[in-house]
């Protein structure tokens, strides 16, 4: 990403780190529900002008406590928008769940494949529209605020708008520490790795463009998820704009799906397996790098004997250096050819693009 551009267009300011646009008014939670409210209007004023076609995706498990609730909200918010459609997608919930979403008015599907980046996998495959609403079934997002997302979308300002949690309500909200940590934790890494300024990469409140959810390849199956998706827009130079949101804590007797610790691992072995599959030059270089070093510094030793001596006994350790150097000289040349393999599949991605644009226009 270090050819990509930073545009803040609330600031005029631009910077050159990575495809990031950031369009929101973080005073926006001082001023109160009057700038909400007035941002979703906005957005709808814009997919009105312009005819576009809403669709709302709403992943869901065992939430039938919420569900009825999270679609009424979207759909009275919307009801002056000529077309829209709310999408549940059930996965496997043992609960009333489906019904509960048929009943209040939204097309239900299945998804058998337990996870939640089975569900948006299908949803993604399944559902056309030209604007993209994505946000959970447990009506911890308010839908003003998640609509309000759809206006860079359909100024063609974004290709992802994110939901930003972390700007707003969420560490007053959220009772579980070590998820206010991970958030944290998985930011920073993201934004050092692939030098960019995403605020919030966890959030489940998305807005996406036609383009992006068409040429999006899911390839988890959890909640890591949004880690990809995120990932994946900054590595293609997708234009992300960021708001802050709203976030509140699932009521009582509802209870989150994210399991802390194992679905935090998962999320970092996620960041890990992306960080070597879209930035392989460096990732090898990293490694060829600290091989490198390692095996100098042990050199150093038997180097010295054989100037000294015209003889070398430290054997054990001359074998070890030599075989970090030459690990070293190897890890190198895989990220050579990773990274121009990398580079052939990006341009494949940038003509599936054109016609994608060319299918939509």
């Amino acid at each position: 990403m270090s050819n990509s551009r930073t545009s803040t267009i609330a600031k005029g300011v631009t910077t050159a780190n990575a495809s990031v646009v950031t369009t929101a008014d973080t005073t926006g939670f001082a001023a109160g529900d009057t700038v909400a409210t007035s941002n979703m209007n906005a957005a709808i004023g814009a997919i009105k002008t312009k005819g576009l076609h809403v669709a709302v995706l709403l992943p869901c498990y065992n939430e039938a406590q919420t569900i009825a609730q999270t679609i009424a909200a979207y759909r009275d918010a919307l009801e002056g928008v000529p077309q829209v459609t709310i999408y549940v997608y059930d996965n496997n919930s043992s609960d009333d769940t489906a019904a509960i979403a048929e009943s209040a008015g939204a097309i239900v599907r299945k998804e058998y494949r337990q996870g939640k980046g089975f569900v948006i996998r299908s949803m993604f495959r399944d559902v056309e529209a030209d604007v993209y609403l994505m946000a959970d079934g447990d009506n911890t997002y308010e839908a003003r605020d998640v609509i309000a997302l759809a206006g860079d979308i359909a100024a063609g300002k974004a290709d992802m708008a994110i939901g930003d949690r972390l700007s707003g309500t969420y560490f007053e909200e959220n009772k579980r520490p070590l998820h206010g940590f991970g958030n944290r934790l998985v930011r920073w890494l993201i934004n050092r790795i692939f030098q960019s300024d995403i605020v919030d990469v966890m959030t489940g409140a998305r807005a996406f463009s036609r383009k992006f959810v068409k040429t999006y390849p899911s390839l988890v199956g959890g909640f890591e998820i949004e880690t990809e998706m995120t990932i994946h827009a900054l590595d293609k130079n997708f234009l992300v704009a960021h708001h802050p949101v709203h976030y509140r804590d699932r009521p009582q007797g509802s209870h989150s799906k994210l399991s802390t610790i194992p679905d935090g691992l998962r999320v970092l072995k996620t960041i890990f397996a992306l960080f070597k599959d879209f930035r392989p030059l460096l990732f090898f270089g990293s490694i060829s790098l600290f091989m490198l070093l390692v095996g100098a510094i042990l050199f150093i030793r038997p180097l010295a004997e054989y100037f000294a001596t015209g003889f070398v006994t430290y054997i054990p350790t001359l074998l070890v250096s030599v075989t970090f150097i030459i690990v070293a000289l190897l890890s190198g040349v895989c990220g050579v050819i990773v990274d121009s393999i990398r580079k052939q599949t990006r341009t494949f991605y940038e003509l599936e693009l054109y016609r994608i644009n060319n299918k939509v226009q």
